[in-house]
């Protein structure tokens, strides 16, 4: 603060100064958007995580934490040498400068993402390793300099951004590891027995649906009402809809025949289910997926923009970390944990598996409760902020890293076509039923209207 001092003391005197200006080491590599650059980072890091680390919650909220800073950060960036047209997603303002430095757009989003990152990823765990390098060597690629190099930047901006998101989050109910436990009843989960998914001790998240919200006013605003509005296990079990949609799984969902069940799943069919899987390591997990498919549909759809695309990160991000707090809280929080497929098919054909396959050739399941389905409700998240953000459909091509889809990338003619798919491929993929993908498509959209509505809203009035 002393520095800042003087520099003050110095403009009110008139002394013209030199800014200070970040340490150079090697020549920066500008490439592509920043925003876009960052989030990449940020799923090279989902790759290397493992266990419960690499939980959708976890990694949703990661992604909302970097961007939505990111937006901040670029919306003080805009007050001060452009034109603010948004409200910021915590706060934003002008700071002290004495002119526009070079490349200060690219050094606030950067430095903001970077310390963000840090903070959430800069320390090993039981089940991952410290991302301090990788951040590092991202940053001097982009860079060309350390990020322990001075910038006034960081004092100016940075610092107070990182800050508050610290803050925001800080008791935000994440940490949260009370042990669950299942109910013995029959229907309610329970572990399918697969390596990852033992014991109860090994449900994933099971407190994510009590997280502080992002933009939400509860993890229950959206709730649905229970299949076929059952009050009771017992009472869901004996309906015609509950043993039609375990019929349907059972055909559609396997692995391979077996003597009491042939498969008419279709070629296409199990190339859609393995496209959007991603439940392995390794691979940007689902929700490292959307966040590949938004700057791959940006780049095609020519966002060229840097506050645009801080924007469209930013929704995406918000309305995928609510995403992941509401389906938990469906799936904890309600009155019926669906046990998984699985374990109704057994009781019928002890010798059915899922057609999800991890790298070693297990067949399993997701280690939570069925209803609703994560990929179902991040899918509706992601296409309702897509097709507003673009005002309507587009045609556009994303990838895959399953290490099991034999198609790698698709084309889409629109957002709701990917979005659909995306949940319907729940069921060919043997780990979720037909309603755990409708309301999950339903919770989704809900959210992304929401978070549209209220989040980075245009301004009124054009600012000064």
């Amino acid at each position: 603060m002393a520095a800042l001092g003087s520099a003050l003391a110095l403009a009110v005197t008139g002394t013209v100064v030199a800014l200070p200006q970040p340490a150079a080491a090697a020549a920066p590599n500008y490439d592509g958007d920043p925003t876009q650059y960052w989030n990449q980072v940020l799923v090279d890091v989902f790759r290397q995580l493992n266990g419960p680390d690499a939980a959708p919650g976890r990694l949703a909220r990661a992604a909302a934490m970097m961007n939505a800073a990111i937006f901040d950060a670029e919306t003080m960036y805009r007050d001060q040498w452009r034109t603010r047209l948004y409200q910021p997603y915590l706060q934003a303002g002008r700071y002290f400068s004495l002119g526009e430095t070079d490349h200060e757009e690219e050094r606030v989003i950067g430095r903001t993402a970077y310390n963000i990152l840090l903070d959430l990823f800069g320390t090993a765990t039981l089940h991952s390793p410290s991302m301090t390098n990788l951040l590092d060597q991202r940053f001097t690629h982009r860079f060309g300099t350390s990020p322990t190099d001075f910038d006034y930047l960081d004092l100016q901006v940075v610092s107070s951004v990182v800050q508050r998101m610290r803050q925001f989050r800080s008791d935000d109910h994440s940490a949260d590891s009370t042990v669950y436990t299942p109910s013995p009843e029959r229907g309610a989960w329970r572990p399918t027995g697969d390596p990852s998914c033992t014991t109860a001790q090994n449900a994933v998240t099971p407190n994510w649906g009590r997280v502080k919200p992002f933009s939400m006013t509860s993890g229950s605003q959206f709730r649905r009402p229970t299949p076929e509005q059952a009050i009771t296990y017992d009472q869901l079990l004996q309906t015609t809809e509950y043993q039609r949609q375990v019929d349907l799984v059972r055909r559609f969902g396997g692995a391979a025949d077996t003597a009491k069940t042939k498969l008419e799943r279709t070629t296409s069919q199990t190339a859609a289910a393995l496209f959007w899987a991603n439940d392995v390591d390794d691979t940007y997990r689902p929700v490292g997926q959307l966040l590949v498919h938004t700057g791959q549909v940006a780049r095609q759809l020519n966002v060229t923009s840097p506050y645009e695309n801080a924007r469209l990160y930013t929704l995406v991000s918000l309305a995928l970390a609510d995403a992941a707090i509401a389906a938990w809280d469906t799936k904890y929080e309600t009155r019926i944990d669906l046990w998984r497929p699985e374990s109704a098919i057994r009781e019928i054909d002890p010798d059915w598996r899922p057609l999800s396959v991890d790298r070693n050739g297990n067949h399993f399941s997701p280690c939570f409760p069925s209803w609703v389905s994560g990929h179902a409700t991040f899918a509706g998240a992601w296409a309702g902020i897509m097709t507003r953000f673009f005002d309507g459909n587009a045609t556009f091509t994303v990838d895959t890293e399953d290490p099991s889809a034999p198609v790698k990338s698709k084309t889409f003619t629109s957002f709701a076509q990917a979005a659909q798919e995306n949940a319907q491929s729940r069921l060919w993929l043997g780990v979720h039923y037909p309603w755990d993908a409708d309301d999950g498509m339903a919770i989704g959209d809900a959210i992304a209207n929401h978070v549209f509505t209220n989040e980075l809203t245009e301004l009124p009035t054009t600012p000064r």
